[in-house]
């Protein structure tokens, strides 16, 4: 039996979605640890989420947050936003070995948890959202 739940959830299933991609990223970036030249890589999922978000809650095509001007002096919006998929992208700021490869294991290990948990409080919030509407479904058959 399916239920159906918010607008949010298919938000919800892309970040999941998102989480489980970035999760395999980091296992590859650990993998790869003595890969000489291998450059540590990451997703900037935090695009695919909003773009994932316009298309929910926007009707129209403008990719642009309107703001609102109280006063012809006031600045306007910064308008480039560029592409809004998810990119992958090589981490700087990390020194490189001597064989040319900048994973290092604590990052990738942090990553990894903080990711984990990211992940497992969504799943958490799938589940009790669905359990909310369950007990209202069931709730409204006995009636």
């Amino acid at each position: 039996m399916v239920y159906t739940t918010t607008k949010a959830k298919p938000l919800m299933e892309a970040a999941l979605n998102a989480r489980a991609q970035r999760q395999d990223m980091i296992a590859g970036n650990i993998a790869n640890i003595d890969t000489p030249f291998y450059k540590a890589r990451d997703i900037d999922f935090e695009s695919a989420l909003i773009e994932k978000t316009k298309e929910m809650y926007s009707k129209s095509d403008v990719k642009e947050l309107q703001m609102a001007k109280t006063d012809g002096k006031h600045m306007s919006g910064y308008k480039n936003l560029g592409s809004l998929k998810s990119t992958i992208y090589l981490r700087d700021g990390h020194m490189a070995r001597n064989d040319g490869n900048t994973v290092d294991l604590d990052i990738e290990t942090t990553e990894l948890s903080k990711n984990s948990i990211m992940f497992n409080a969504l799943t958490a919030a799938l589940k009790k959202n669905s359990m909310i509407f369950k007990s209202v479904l069931e709730a409204s058959a006995k009636t």
